[in-house]
Formats: C-alpha cells, sequence, structure tokens
C-alpha cells in the first residue's frame, strides 16, 4: 500500500510539473508574439485626413521651392524643357545656319519662363487640400504611389493652366524670349519659302505652360513617394503614424 501511495504521488507530481512546463512554454510563446508582432496604429478618419493633408502640404512646398528657383528647370535633366519637339526641324535649321548660341539662350530662356510660372502653384495646391474629402483621403492613403499627385493633378490642372498661362506670357516677354525666337523662325520659314515647305510659328505659351505643370507635377509625385516610403521624410508625428501604418500591414 505505502509502495502504491508513493508511486501514485510521484506520478502526479510529474504530471503537474509537465503541466506548468507547457503552461509555462505557451505563455512564453504569446510574450513573444505580443512583443515582436507589430501593432498596426489605430486611424480616425480626422487622423487620415490630417496626415494626407499634411503630407501634400509637404511634398508641394518641397516642389515649388525646387522648381521655381533659378535653373530648378533648366539643370533638372528630368523636367528640362527642351526646344519644342513640333520645331524641332527649324532647331536643326538654326544649328546648320550657325545659330548654336542663339539655340541655346532660346533653351534657356524657355526654363526661365517655366521657373517664373511654378511660382503660382502654391495657393491653388493648398485650395485643393483644403477641400479633400474623407474618401478622397482614403483612397489616395491606400492608392499607391503617386495616388495623392494623380488627386492634385485631376484637381488643379484647369486652375493651374489658368494661373501659368499669364505668367509665362509675361516671363517670356521679360527675358525676351522671342528676340530669340523670332530669328530662328524667320530664317526657318524664309527657307520653307524657297523650297516650298511648310512653315512653322507654334505656340510658345502653350508649351511652355503644359511643360512646366508636367515638370512640377513630376517633381510633387518624388516628393510623395518619398514620405510613403521613407520613415526619415515623415517630418511629423502624424505623418510617421498615418503612413507607418502602411508599412505595418
Amino acid at each position: 500500500m505505502k509502495k502504491t501511495f508513493i508511486l501514485l504521488l510521484s506520478l502526479t507530481s510529474m504530471l503537474i510539473f509537465t503541466a506548468c512546463e507547457v503552461l509555462n512554454e505557451a505563455a512564453s510563446m504569446v510574450n513573444s508574439a505580443t512583443t515582436t508582432a507589430p501593432v498596426k496604429p489605430s486611424l480616425t478618419n480626422d487622423e487620415v485626413i490630417s496626415g494626407l493633408k499634411e503630407a501634400l502640404s509637404v511634398g508641394i512646398k518641397n516642389s515649388v521651392s525646387l522648381t521655381s528657383v533659378t535653373d530648378g528647370f533648366l539643370k533638372n535633366t528630368a523636367i528640362r524643357l527642351p526646344f519644342p519637339p513640333d520645331a524641332a526641324k527649324v532647331k536643326q535649321k538654326a544649328l546648320d545656319l550657325g545659330l548654336t548660341g542663339q539655340v541655346e539662350k532660346f533653351e534657356t530662356t524657355l526654363n526661365r519662363a517655366a521657373e517664373e510660372a511654378t511660382k503660382e502653384a502654391l495657393p491653388i495646391f493648398a485650395d485643393a487640400i483644403k477641400n479633400m474629402s474623407i474618401s478622397d483621403g482614403f483612397a489616395i492613403l491606400n492608392g499607391g504611389d503617386g495616388s495623392a499627385t494623380k488627386f492634385l493633378r485631376e484637381n488643379t490642372t484647369q486652375k493651374l493652366v489658368a494661373a501659368f498661362s499669364p505668367k509665362v506670357q509675361a516671363a517670356i516677354a521679360t527675358v525676351k524670349l522671342t528676340e530669340y525666337w523670332e530669328p530662328l523662325i524667320n530664317k526657318y520659314n524664309a527657307a520653307m519659302t524657297i523650297s516650298g515647305g511648310q512653315k512653322l510659328n507654334p505656340d510658345l505659351n502653350k508649351y511652355v505652360t503644359e511643360k512646366a505643370i508636367e515638370g512640377l507635377f513630376y517633381m510633387v509625385a518624388i516628393e510623395e513617394n518619398k514620405i510613403r516610403k521613407d520613415p526619415m521624410a515623415r517630418v511629423t508625428d502624424i505623418l510617421a503614424k498615418v503612413f507607418g501604418s502602411l508599412t505595418q500591414h
């Protein structure tokens, strides 16, 4: 009887020890999962909108500051305005006539006009950001690269054209762009008169306006995607929270 009691006591002790060991191991696994698994921050609608507005504000300010300064377009190979493609024959003819200096001056002043025009962008962008809806915000947040830029493009392009066009026209006059354009186009058209070819008179104002807006949106997209991908670019707490949630899915 005594041996049986001792045997039962031993078995009971072993079972209790094993059970405790299993429970401790399970608890350790739960604690480990709790500490290592990223917790997605819960976001309110207000936080999403605030974060998106902040991101767009940072992006447009950086973009405008980069493009609206001297050489902002001219020295940036990604957005630099080239000689109008529709007038490529004019450029070649001018080069053939030894007017390389005038061609270079012309291209420089095209970019100066674009740099001047982009100074008008901030208030137009700010107005679009101010009117962003909750559905706009979530579409932008979850839309991936370039979705904020797409939102701005859809909501500001017409206003940008209206604002840029007179600025471009004034810039063209200020930098005397037509002084470089007219000799080129006149010489080309004179040659076309002799050869019977088609004369050209491209709309410089339209060309510069469209290219300036295109270049500005290109820079906005770069700034937007930087905030999406680079934690160091999230310069405020709300940016860190909102865009940090995207990397913890």
